[in-house]
Parts: structure tokens; sequence; C-alpha cells
């Protein structure tokens, strides 16, 4: 009797994070992404034969580590994100809205990179040769050793690269390229996994620092598969307001070092420089304290800077007041301003409240909620607080102030320029000697010490 051979099921697998599943379902239960699950054939029993090493396996002590020391690229803020530079072999992933700078600091990393006497290559996807040459005569990041190309084609990439040699590979972005050996348009799924895997496979054969361009999705996110970031060795994210010169570039993934880094740039008309001190850009400085204002000191990275929060209180005969939010946490500030009436005993139902930053800074950790509350209450009575104070503290629903991490550190770089005064929970840690606290257990006891309360 012939025995019957069930047919093997196809599965299914999502396009944007690999994860397989037993039916088709609208959603990823994995990534939770909609629309990206999509049928595969039934997988062959996989078999595999032992091959010939590549190499021969050494004692992990006698393994060379100077070939994956990073060489710095001349930009100091670029090489603190990435723990000291580019090291060879690398594939970097630099995503960020359009417009907000992303191929004026390649070039200008290209050009540092082409002074230190090693080539590079730069090929563009978006734009034609001559519209990033016009950019590099503005910026004054012309050299000789700096070569461009406009491509759109990953083979035709890997033949310039075949051709220059150069020392760095910068493509912009990689959206933008295509392989004709896939199917699919330029930017879908299939294209930029594919087109990614060919660069880093360049890139580790040749011991080649690759930088690639990234967009983001409307949410600020990278665009592509999941599997993207995945791939790469680093991923940067450069980010800033379109109504400011400041950008700040956040370090997100990095294999070679400190994933919290965050380096400080303004874009100028003439280019893009860094800016090795920036707590000055967040600060409005003032002969005479002004109501309304708080000084606070956020950790940004490894970095204490220093932000100034600022607040309008106004009466109102609208039924509902409004709360307007500019580079905080509406959704924080809303908690805050109902603690500050509940725990605080001051009066905001009737009045209308607007709160901002200074310098377009974005402040979002909980040690900024104490200054919030301050600058608001000192808006509210009319009442400004001590031109030589910083507020650090994170505010409960209960009203009590908690400690938050790195006090030390922040009031080290508020002391470092000027500010001698310092309103902290309680069990703050060491203070610098030249700082003088003021401890509150909650918010009330705080308003109380700086006069806040009639």
């Amino acid at each position: 009797m012939a025995k019957t051979v069930r047919a093997a099921k196809p599965t299914y697998r999502c396009a944007e994070c690999g994860h397989e599943v037993a039916k088709w379902v609208g959603r990823c239960p994995e990534c939770q992404a909609w629309g990206t699950v999509e049928e595969r054939g039934a997988p062959a029993p996989a078999r595999f034969l032992a091959g010939t090493p590549s190499s021969a396996a050494r004692p992990i002590a006698q393994v060379d580590v100077e070939s994956a020391r990073a060489v710095p690229t001349g930009v100091g803020e670029l090489d603190r994100v990435l723990g000291g530079g580019l090291v060879p072999g690398a594939v970097v992933l630099l995503a960020g809205e359009p417009g907000v700078g992303k191929s004026t600091l390649l070039l200008e990393v290209a050009h540092q990179w082409a002074s230190s006497g090693s080539r590079c290559l730069y090929v563009t996807g978006e734009e034609s040769a001559g519209q990033v040459r016009l950019r590099a005569d503005r910026t004054g990041n012309l050299h000789e050793e700096i070569y461009l190309a406009a491509e759109s084609d990953i083979s035709a990439v890997l033949g310039q690269v075949d051709a220059v040699k150069p020392g760095m590979l910068i493509v912009d972005s990689v959206q933008t390229m295509s392989s004709p050996s896939v199917d699919g348009t330029p930017g879908g799924v299939s294209q930029v996994r594919a087109v990614t895997s060919g660069l880093i496979a360049v890139a580790k054969e040749r011991n080649l620092p690759i930088v690639l361009v990234g967009h983001v999705t409307k949410e600020g996110s990278v665009a592509g598969p999941r599997v993207l970031e995945h791939l790469v060795d680093v991923v940067l994210q450069f980010e800033g307001d379109r109504h400011s010169s400041l950008r700040l570039l956040r370090g997100i993934k990095n294999r070679y070092g400190a994933a919290d880094e965050v380096g400080c740039f303004e874009l100028r008309d003439d280019g893009i420089v860094g800016v090795p001190d920036p707590s000055g850009l967040f600060l409005n400085r003032r002969e005479q304290a002004v109501s309304g204002t708080a000084v606070t000191v956020v950790v940004e990275g490894k970095r204490p800077m220093l932000g100034e929060v600022q607040a309008l209180v106004a009466p109102t005969a609208l039924p509902a007041p409004r709360r307007a939010v500019s580079g905080l946490d509406s959704a924080r500030l809303a908690m805050v301003l109902a603690v500050l009436e509940k725990r605080g005993k001051v009066a905001l139902g009737n009045k209308d409240v607007f709160t901002a930053t200074v310098g377009g800074m974005r402040l979002t950790e909980p040690a900024v909620d104490l200054a919030v509350a301050l600058a608001v209450a000192s808006a509210a009575i009319d009442v400004p607080l001590p031109h030589d104070l910083v507020v650090v503290g994170e505010v409960g629903l209960s009203g009590e102030l908690r400690r938050v991490n790195g006090v030390g550190r922040r009031l080290s770089e508020a002391a470092r320029l000027g500010y001698t005064k310092a309103l902290v929970p309680p069990d703050a840690g060491k203070l610098p000697p030249e700082t003088r606290a003021l401890v509150a257990n909650d918010l009330f006891e705080a308003l109380q010490l700086l006069k806040l309360r009639k």
C-alpha cells in the first residue's frame, strides 16, 4: 500500500523583521507592523556539510587589534558619538529628516577625511554631481582627494569603488540605490535589504568604512525594513528644529562604543561646525531676573547641558483654558500642572498656561519636572526665581520630589557657568563644594523655600 506524502505547508514571513508565523495575519506579532506579512514557500530541510574555514581559529589574545582601531574623521563631535572615529570595515547608517543637514555634515566629513591624506568617494543618488559641487563650493569643502559620482545602481557603485580605491565610501542615500538582480522598486524592502547586504560585504572584505544616508518616516524612525538597523554596525540620528540652527547627533546603536553619546552642531550659511560647549545656546542671559523662567540641567548621553524653561500664565474668559507647549512633553506637562494645582495649591483652573524652551532644545526627561512646576508658579504670581539658581528634580503624583541620576555632574556644569545655588530633592548625593544646596522634600516645600507661596 503506497504511503501518502503530506504536502509541505507554506509559511508566512514579515518583510520588516523576518518573523515567521504559521498563517497569514494582517499585523506582525513581533514588530507590530501592518500589511508586511507575505506568503513564502515551504522551506526545504536544511542539510549542512563541513566546509573549509576561511581562516584558522586562534586564541583570542593572539588576535590583532590594531586593524580594529578607530580612525578619527576630523570632525570632533562626530568622533565623540562614534567612540573615537570610524573603525575600518564599519558600516554607519545616518538617518534624519529632509533638510536637517545630513549631506552638509557628510561633505564636511569627506573634506576632513581627505585632508588627512586618505581618499574619499562620495556617491550621490538623490542629487546630480553638479548640485553636490555647488554645495561644496558654498561650504568650502573642495579637495582633490574627494571623488564624486552620481550613481543609483549598486553594481556601478562597486565599479566606482574598484576604480577609485577610496579609504571611505559615502552613499547618499541607501533608499535610492537598486540592484538589477532583485525585484522591486528602489527604496522597497527587498531592494534596501539587498543593497545594504552587498555594501556590508564589500566593507568587511576590504576593511572599507562606509557611511549610508537613510530616510526617516513621519514618526521619526528609520525608513525601510527594520532589519536594516540590525545589519549595520552604527545607527546615528541627526535631528533639529527647522527654525533653529542647532543640530543634535544621537547614537542609537554602536557596536564599537557607547550608544548614548550626543554630538552638537550649528548649521550655518557657510557649512556646519561642531559645538563642544553647547550649554550657552539654551540660555537667555538677562541682567535682571524675570518671572516665569527656571534653569535646569539635562543629560544628553553623557553630556550635561543647561536648559531654560519659560512659562506664561494669563487669565482667560474661555470655559476651557489653553495649555500650549513647545519643546516639552505635553503629557508630562499636564501631569505637572495637575500636581502643581492639587499639591502646590497654585490656582490654574481659569488661566491659560504657555510653556516653552529656549534655543529649540527639547526637554523630555523627568529631571525637568521641578523646573517646569517652578516656572509656572513663578509666572502665576509674577515673582522671579533667583538669577543664580538651577533646579533639578522629578515630581511625583503625590507632590514628592524624587532624586535623578547624576546630580553632582549636573551641578558641576551649572557651577561652571556661574549658577551657585541649586534646588534639589533629598539624598541628592555628593554636590560640588561651590554650590549652595536648597533641599525640599516636596513641591509645596519648594514653593515655600523660593517664596512662591503668598
